[in-house]
């Protein structure tokens, strides 16, 4: 074998540290060629400021040097222009995919993370009316309260009851909305609203792990996801099981709020996880003397939309009745038309899952035996 391809043989197995494939794989090998006993190794990073720069340069270096013609390696770090971590990321997040553990969730099913950097920006609320405007249109929508500590979803959907488990799994409780019906799994099935579970690290992870792989999503035809604010354990393990799915930031329309909700946003780059877009909730109110108020502040959620090179999906204003909904278990998107704030937030985001989906003749006959295998 010539000395080039016995280096990008050894160089085939340098892992990136973050992303955790091969970086021949994901393209970071540039050029490769040997002048006497020295190999001479281009490698680019994704950006300049990589805080793993230190430990790939390391590895490089020592892969190389365990060929017995190789004496020295002059090792050039550059960084991916545009197009290639485009296709970087397109490559890290297939090894992704291929690699996530099974689960009942259907492969043409989207499933939708609606994500925040703090709490109290109303992504609960925006879950449980999105996930009814989605099944007001005929679909069987999944609904799963991932915020184990603040759970909240089953009142505000008025879901309750005790959950069953069919052939070892759980079968989350059902609401029909419209035409289509909503099915739900969360913390407030399993313990009361007013308790404090007092839970951290592999314990939460395993109860939402629970709610995934030991659950009967079978039926459904689009997941929506109620996360915890913030980027630790629980998203962090949603994205290792989930890794085809994609990511909605909710935030205020204030400075801060936009600040904190890019971290959502930096999190699912770093998780090759698609970032869909941009929800501005709570962007002002017209009070009767026909005033426009916005006690949150004007444009963060456009500016944090522009920032992130996405789509500003939405922006909903403070309305109490969305607030009365929720207490009553009577979510605001019951009630509207088909010109309504969330109707047509879901038909905005509807329009942009097909991205998330697995194409192809292969993909629905894994769901074809899928089925026959669960119905067994």
């Amino acid at each position: 074998m010539e000395p080039r391809d016995l280096i990008l043989e050894r160089l085939a197995l340098v892992r990136d540290p973050e992303l955790g494939a091969s970086i021949v794989e994901l393209g970071m090998v540039g050029d490769v060629h040997v002048t006497g006993r020295i190999a001479h190794v281009q490698v680019a990073l994704t950006t300049a400021s990589c805080p793993l720069r230190a430990d790939i340069e390391g590895d490089v270096r020592e892969a190389v040097l365990e060929i017995d013609e190789i004496d020295d390696v002059v090792l050039t770090l550059g960084v991916l222009d545009a197009d290639a971590k485009a296709a970087l990321m397109r490559t890290a997040r297939a090894l992704a995919q291929a690699r996530a553990p099974q689960t009942s969730i259907p492969r043409r099913a989207p499933v939708l993370m609606i994500a925040s950097g703090k709490g109290g920006v109303g992504k609960s609320s925006i879950t449980a009316n999105l996930a009814v405007a989605l099944a007001k249109t005929g679909l069987r929508v999944g609904v799963l309260d991932a915020d184990i500590w603040g759970f909240s979803l089953a009142r505000l959907l008025d879901i309750n009851g005790e959950v069953e488990v069919r052939k070892g799994k759980m079968v989350p409780l059902e609401r029909p909305c419209g035409a289509g019906t909503v099915s739900l799994l969360s913390m407030g099935h399993l313990a009361d609203e007013k308790q404090a579970l007092l839970w951290r690290g592999l314990v939460v992870q395993k109860a939402v792990a629970q709610f995934i792989e030991d659950a009967d999503w079978s039926s459904i035809d689009v997941m929506v996801i109620d996360t915890p604010p913030g980027t630790g354990d629980i998203v962090m393990t949603l994205a290792r099981l989930l890794p085809h799915m994609g990511q909605v930031v909710v935030t205020t329309p204030s400075l801060a709020a936009q600040n904190v909700a890019a971290r959502a946003a930096d999190f699912a780059s770093k998780s090759h996880i698609r970032l869909l877009g941009v929800i501005e909730n709570m962007c002002g109110f017209a009070c009767e003397c026909g005033k426009v108020h916005a006690p949150l502040g004007v444009g963060g959620g456009r500016e944090l939309a522009h920032e992130l090179g996405v789509e500003l999906l939405a922006q909903i204003p403070l309305r109490d009745d969305v607030a009365g909904g929720g207490d009553d278990g009577l979510p605001v998107a019951l009630h509207e038309d088909d010109e309504g704030t969330f109707h047509l937030l879901a038909q905005h985001l509807w329009a942009l899952t097909p991205s998330l989906v697995p194409a192809g003749c292969t993909a629905r006959l894994l769901d074809v035996l899928d089925n026959a295998v669960a119905q067994a």
